[in-house]
């Protein structure tokens, strides 16, 4: 098996992402009549090499933002995160094709204040991604930061 085949399925393996999705944090509710425009996108740029994420919720608390998805070494990926507040992050990121996880626990070129961790699942029709961020003070001791689902729109 050649790199690029190797690098072509790990790609594919992320294809369940690729559509549009509405965004519901149960934490922080959006009134009725702005609801539906909290989505984010997962769409393949520069020729497939990139997974790029947009998300805009209307709501000030929650910054816009946009995520690029690449190849980490190994077997993983690495998302790197951007938003409208300004901040920028860097995710260790696992996909089994069911399960999603982020992880957070070391310096890059922001400070690290806290850890943070995101778990999500896919719903079997593929249509629902239930998850959850959490962060610790230490990389140990974890709480509920919020839960977030996606809902698949298109």
């Amino acid at each position: 098996m050649t790199d690029d085949t190797q690098r072509d399925e790990r790609l594919a393996r992320l294809e369940p992402f690729v559509g549009e999705w509405r965004i519901d944090v149960p934490a922080f509710p959006i009134a009725p009549e702005l609801a539906d425009r909290a989505r984010t996108r997962f769409e393949w740029i520069l020729d497939g090499a990139f997974l790029l994420q947009t998300s805009t919720v209307p709501v000030p608390e929650a910054p816009d933002g946009h995520i690029l998805v690449s190849l980490a070494d190994g077997d993983g990926y690495v998302q790197h995160y951007f938003d409208s507040r300004g901040v920028a992050r860097v995710y260790a990121m696992t996909f089994d094709g069911r399960e999603w996880t982020l992880a957070r626990d070391a310096p890059d070129f922001t400070p690290l204040p806290f850890h943070q961790r995101w778990s999500g699942t896919f719903s079997d029709d593929g249509r629902t991604i239930a998850g959850r961020w959490e962060t610790s003070p230490d990389g140990r001791d974890w709480e509920l930061d919020f839960e977030l689902f996606y809902r698949r729109v298109e």
